[in-house]
């Protein structure tokens, strides 16, 4: 069994082991804080898989955790603004792609680790750039998270800066991540296949992939509390910088 996962997967039983591992937990620090599924992902993976062909597979978990966690997020997310960046996030996922897609390899490991470092500082360390909040920053922040998710899959830690400068309350601030992210996913599989990025192996990787997800999404939901979700943010954070500066160490020397 092992063999015809690696098979059809392209990777081998140690590789496949780690996945497993990267994988289960990006589901939960998607289910305690309503994004950073993709960013784990790529952050633990980009240095055994190319991006290119992490972005699909990062396409398709994000669609099963969007689906998982949909209900009840129309309700209680700013859909007058989720809207707006879904608008503006179109115009930048192909730009992210045609650059992924036209670097070699090592280069796009290097961007895709970098931005995720400093689009994780930035939330660690609280940065609000005052200008996110305006209407022009709304529709800025939205073709960014667009290039973005082109180049690393990480658009929702673009739309989180944004909602964290707005001042948003906590529940609405993780519906509105989660609608962003749900819709998206219509635009994104456009693009994708337009790029002849989903291919066979996207699928088989993402068929392995995609139960270990739902299972780590439904844990970290069930063993959210709302008293301990700054908590779960600092965790999900410090995670995240320690795996991209890893990787992005390694790549270096």
């Amino acid at each position: 069994m092992i063999l015809t996962l690696s098979q059809l997967t392209g990777l081998s039983a140690a590789q496949l082991a780690f996945v497993v591992a990267a994988v289960f937990m990006a589901g939960l620090a998607r289910g305690f804080s309503g994004f950073g599924l993709s960013a784990v992902v790529m952050a633990s993976l980009a240095v055994i898989i190319p991006p290119v062909e992490l972005i699909p597979v990062c396409f398709l978990l994000e669609c099963a955790a969007s689906l998982a966690m949909f209900r009840g997020g129309m309700a209680l997310a700013d859909m007058r603004v989720v809207w707006a960046l879904v608008i503006s996030s179109s115009i930048g996922v192909p730009i992210g792609l045609l650059a992924t897609t036209s670097i070699d390899v090592a280069w796009s490991q290097k961007i895709a680790l970098s931005i995720i470092l400093c689009l994780t500082l930035m939330q660690f360390f609280n940065l609000r750039p005052g200008f996110l909040a305006t209407r022009g920053g709304l529709y800025m922040s939205g073709v960014t998270a667009g290039i973005a998710t082109g180049l690393a899959s990480v658009g929702g830690m673009v739309i989180a800066l944004y909602v964290l400068a707005s001042g948003a309350p906590p529940k609405q601030m993780r519906a509105s991540l989660v609608m962003f992210l749900a819709i998206t996913m219509v635009t994104s599989l456009v693009f994708l296949i337009a790029y002849d990025l989903m291919t066979m192996q996207a699928l088989w990787r993402g068929a392995l992939m995609v139960p270990l997800v739902l299972l780590g999404v439904f844990s970290g939901a069930r063993l959210f509390r709302p008293a301990y979700e700054h908590l779960y943010k600092a965790a999900c954070l410090g995670l995240l910088a320690l795996l991209s500066a890893a990787g992005l160490i390694s790549q270096l020397f």
